[in-house]
Parts: structure tokens; C-alpha cells; sequence
């Protein structure tokens, strides 16, 4: 019996979750603004998609590569970064 392993490392950009809002915080106190305008639109604006990542995003990303659909796909690095990554890995 031959059984395949695949390894993935899904890298995010900025996804909408409490750690992103979280380190907003500290932005917003020390220049005296909401976390929500610091996460408005000329923060998202500055990534190619003009949004954030939404958390559900990334699981289906998630769970397409951990399912049968993916199995000709292995040890990849994907991106789910919405275009700010310059490049290719």
C-alpha cells in the first residue's frame, strides 16, 4: 500500500480577524483614530484587490487543498493575498 502525503503552507495577506484588528489598535491610539478608519478604504486600497481577505476565504482555500480535488497538487506555498505579493515563489 502506497500512501501520499501532500504539505501545504497557505500564506495570507491581510485577512479580516481579530489579529489584524488588533494590531489596528495600536495604529489608531497613537493617531488618535477609529480601528475601523484605520482598516478603511485607503489601507485596502493600497492591496491590488482593494479588500481585505475574508476568513471564509481562506478555509475554502484551506479546505480545497486538504480534498480530493487537490491531489495532483503538492508541496506548494499558496498565496492567498489578494496581489500584493509582487512575484511568483
Amino acid at each position: 500500500m502506497i500512501i501520499h502525503v501532500t504539505h501545504h503552507r497557505p500564506v495570507a495577506g491581510p485577512v479580516q480577524y481579530d489579529r489584524l484588528r488588533g494590531t489596528a489598535k495600536g495604529d489608531a491610539d497613537k493617531r488618535g483614530l477609529t480601528v475601523d478608519s484605520c482598516l478603511g478604504g485607503a489601507r485596502q486600497a493600497l492591496n491590488p484587490a482593494g479588500r481585505f481577505c475574508d476568513p471564509e476565504e481562506f478555509g475554502q482555500a484551506c479546505a480545497f487543498l486538504c480534498g480530493a480535488k487537490a491531489g495532483f497538487i503538492t508541496g506548494q506555498d499558496i498565496l492567498l493575498d489578494g496581489g500584493a505579493f509582487p512575484g511568483t515563489l
